[in-house]
């Protein structure tokens, strides 16, 4: 029995059909997820390890090797990838394409990390693995406060927080720009040597005053009573006023020893980690960050609202002076996705309709524009069911489809209606030409659907990102090759109306002179199939000057700032360059009351020390690093973004020479950092070094590239302190003692801790500015022996020189690995370049030595 007939047969049961698969299509519409990126698997997870003080070169050979090699031994692993600065261990963790269940393969990696730590040195802290550095944060909010100190702003962001994790459609929420507070105990040290005290000795004093320690209990009878002996610190001036006994001084045997406050020995301090290990800042305002993560298959639309909603009730809760900013936020611009979709909708419609009535009549044209609306609600029932959402592919790919799902309706509508001019009935013309078509014309749709078929099969990130396209084309074109054999017939059963012998004229101009042509080429078709060859053969000339390029820029209105400083800068020196940075972006900052097609800045947000949360899919956030700042700017126009990228770019070259930039706007597609990168690997510094330089100056001379760089950095220098173990033992020191005290004078050791509330806030002893910031007293520093306390000048027991040591070791699969990274200029692809490139390189790899190679990274 034909599905055609038993459709026009039974048109009541199919109008009823049809009327509730389009009302569960809008349902699915309303309630299908959306997200501005598809979601794809990051399948990366860190396994970070502190070593406190050892060199990058240290690292590398006590932490990271051990724990590669522990890691290699996971059989799902593509390749690990690792990073050795001064005190930390940062390894990657990747693994391979073909996997997506990776929570049972992160237990195996724990496993790993775990009993490779036992091989570990004892005074490392962790490792510590991190499976979820592929978390979104679509909605990052800033809280800035004139006026508040960061422990106040703190509990505002907290109290924000708690708000956030209440709403629909939130996973978690993160926070960027906290400042740990700490207590600090500053000393002079020529005031301490006066009175015979050690730093140690001072310490051990604060440790045995604050205590929170059982007193035990006594036993009455029934009763059981618990003893709580006092003596911890209940405020700041309970440790001013903690009473320190000083050591006996010369000609004072037999008297009582001295006692003073501390408050007399050293300066107590409120405050902050100093130097802070990150800022964060809201267009040039101090601020913290609430970085909002949307559940898995949510609705970042509804995400949105709440956000606004509860933006609001925050702004008339708060005093004037806290703002609250939403420096990224995805809700809007899945929002404008959805509504460019809409509009493209009815515009196809429209177009149809149009084309159709000049070329087929009224009636024809109405009824083959029906079935773009129908299909479409029909795919998104569909869509749901395979748990697809609505994103920028899922939502290209229903644009891809309306021009072609439209053909199955032309072609059935057209036959009816010639077989009607032919004189038959309405149901044998509908059922005929159903009959006849529904093979040629599912033939066609699954070939076009085919055309995206290895999209879907590609065992990759990017396959990953574009599954979709197969799938939502393919949902569409086969629910118009179904409406085109039930809805469209029924249709044109009820509505067309053909009399007749009123079959299309085949005897007019165009197809008397199309007649004439087909017959030319079956008359000739040697000389037919020659030219349809040379044509072919012409356009896979011509098809190679077409850029390649597999994701163009994102057209969102939106650009970030990497800047890099040389390695070693501290973080207060990259504060003091990133604000007169950010100076000269404020003067692009469209004001309030500007009209609304004026370009400019809206507003931004600075990162400095940290690389911030993953705002977006395709962006992967630096490390953390004291000479690295990251700036998201948000701007009116997606032009806008490249001329103001432009103006960013030479204002760093002019005023900031050795400061590396990397201003560009957000692309589409997996992460990538460089669209042009060479790795070469290899065991040695200084061969690698070589080859490295080489390739370096020749891609920077290649035309289109700029910005070439390397990812290891300039070397920085340190202060080496030698200590002479014979000179040491005189001096009745120890190589503990020395470094202690270094510690202890410079960065400040923690001594107890004090507690408020819920708050513990370490105590730090120190030595006053004056002393640890002038490196001209570092000879003289006094070295205390921490069991006698008597004090001897570092210059007496050690040597000091400077020293240059690579900044951090960068390793691939276990090799040290140097990537040479270039942008590109405007108009340049990645595959120009490399197809330059790689002939250069494979004669140079001709000389270099055995075990050095070099592979291509980037957008290749």
């Amino acid at each position: 029995m034909s599905i055609t007939r038993q459709a026009i047969e039974k048109n009541r049961v199919t109008m009823v059909a049809l009327a509730l698969v389009l009302i569960a299509g809008v349902m699915s519409y309303l309630q299908m997820s959306r997200a501005q990126d598809p979601g794809f698997i990051i399948r990366t997870a860190t396994v970070t390890t502190i070593f406190p003080g050892a060199s990058p070169e240290r690292v590398e050979m006590l932490v990271t090797d051990k724990l590669e090699k522990a890691i290699q031994e996971i059989p799902e692993l593509d390749y690990v990838k690792s990073e050795s600065k001064t005190s930390v261990s940062i390894v990657f963790v990747n693994i391979k394409e073909s996997y997506t269940d990776l929570q049972p393969i992160w237990d195996k990696l724990r496993r790993k990390v775990e009993k490779a730590a036992e091989e570990l040195p004892e005074d490392v802290i962790g490792p510590t693995v991190n499976d979820e550095f592929g978390d979104v944060f679509g909605v990052v909010m800033t809280v800035t406060g004139e006026g508040y100190s960061f422990a106040e702003l703190q509990d505002v962001a907290e109290d924000v927080r708690d708000e956030i994790l209440l709403l629909d459609n939130v996973s978690k929420v993160d926070l960027y720009g906290t400042q740990e507070e700490r207590i600090f105990v500053e000393y002079n040290n020529a005031r301490l040597s006066e009175l015979g005290l050690s730093p140690a000795q001072l310490r051990q004093i604060l440790e045995s005053r604050n205590i929170i320690i059982p007193g035990g209990e006594i036993t009455s009878g029934a009763r059981r009573v618990v003893l709580e002996p006092t003596g911890n610190f209940e405020s700041v001036e309970d440790l001013r006023r903690s009473i320190v006994s000083l050591p006996p001084q010369p000609g004072s045997a037999g008297s009582a020893p001295a006692v003073v406050y501390l408050e007399d020995l050293a300066t107590i301090t409120r405050g902050y980690v100093d130097p802070p290990d990150s800022i964060t800042r809201s267009s040039g305002v101090p601020c913290i960050a609430l970085a909002v993560s949307m559940r898995e298959g949510g609705n970042i639309i509804t995400l949105g609202e709440g956000v606004r909603a509860l933006k609001k009730r925050l702004e008339a809760s708060y005093p004037i002076g806290v703002e609250f900013d939403l420096v990224n936020f995805q809700p809007d611009l899945v929002n404008d996705l959805v509504n460019d979709f809409v509009v493209n909708l009815l515009q196809s419609v429209a177009i149809v309709v149009a084309v159709m009535i000049l070329s087929l009549g009224l009636r024809t044209g109405v009824l083959v524009a029906s079935l773009i609306p129908a299909t479409m609600l029909a795919s998104m029932l569909f869509m749901s069911l395979f748990d697809i959402g609505l994103d920028q592919v899922s939502l290209a790919a229903l644009i891809i489809a309306l021009g072609m799902l439209v053909d199955n309706a032309i072609v059935m509508s057209e036959s009816i209606m010639v077989q009607m001019g032919e004189g038959k009935s309405p149901m044998d013309a509908a059922v005929d030409s159903a009959n006849e078509l529904r093979i040629p014309l599912l033939t066609s749709s699954l070939t076009t659907a085919a055309a995206f078929l290895p999209i879907y099969l590609a065992e990759s990130m990017v396959g990953e990102y574009t599954v979709s396209l197969f799938k939502v084309v393919t949902i569409a074109l086969l629910c118009s090759w179904a409406l085109s054999l039930t809805m469209i017939p029924l249709l044109c059963y009820r509505f067309l109306k053909v009399p007749p012998g009123a079959g299309e004229s085949f005897d007019t101009r165009f197809y008397r002179g199309y007649r004439k042509a087909l017959l030319w080429m079956l008359r000739r078709r040697a000389a037919t199939i020659v030219i349809l060859t040379v044509v072919f053969a012409v356009s896979m000339v011509g098809f190679r000057f077409i850029p390649a390029i597999f994701f163009p820029e994102a057209e969102t209105p939106k650009l970030t700032a990497q800047l890099d400083l040389p390695m070693g800068t501290s973080i207060l020196e990259t504060d003091r360059v990133v604000g007169e940075f950010e100076k000269f972006l404020a003067a692009f900052r469209r004001a309030p009351d500007a009209p609304d097609d004026e370009d400019g800045v809206l507003n931004w947000v600075t990162y400095i020390g940290d690389g911030g949360p993953r705002f977006y899919q395709g962006y992967t956030p630096e490390l953390s690093s004291p000479e690295s700042a990251t700036l998201v700017i948000n701007v009116t126009t997606r032009p806008y973004a490249d001329e103001l990228a432009a103006k960013l770019e030479a204002f760093v070259a002019d005023e900031f020479p050795d400061l590396e930039a990397k201003i560009r706007p957000l692309s589409n597609g997996p992460p990538v950092d460089h669209p042009v990168e060479i790795r070469v690997s290899g065991k040695e510094n200084d061969r690698l070094f070589a080859i490295v330089d080489r390739i370096q100056a020749h891609v920077a001379e290649t035309a289109g590239t700029r910005n070439v760089s390397n990812n290891w950095g300039a070397k920085a220098n340190k202060l080496r302190v030698n200590i002479d173990a014979e000179r040491a033992r005189l001096a009745g020191v120890t190589n503990q003692d020395v470094a202690v005290s270094l510690q202890t004078m410079l960065s400040g050791l923690e001594t107890t801790e004090y507690r408020e509330d819920d708050k513990v806030i370490p105590v730090m002893m120190r030595s006053v500015a004056a002393d640890r910031e002038d490196i001209g007293k570092l000879e003289t520093m006094s070295v205390y022996a921490q069991s006698s306390g008597a004090s001897v000048p570092l210059k007496q027991v050690a040597d000091i020189e400077i020293a240059w040591e690579a900044a951090k070791v960068i390793r691939r699969n276990r090799l040290r690995t140097v990537s040479v990274q270039a942008q590109l200029d405007e108009g340049v692809t990645a595959s120009q370049i490399v197809a330059e490139l790689r002939p250069w390189l494979e004669e140079q790899k001709a000389s270099w030595p055995i075990g050095y190679k070099f592979e291509f990274g980037g957008e290749v």
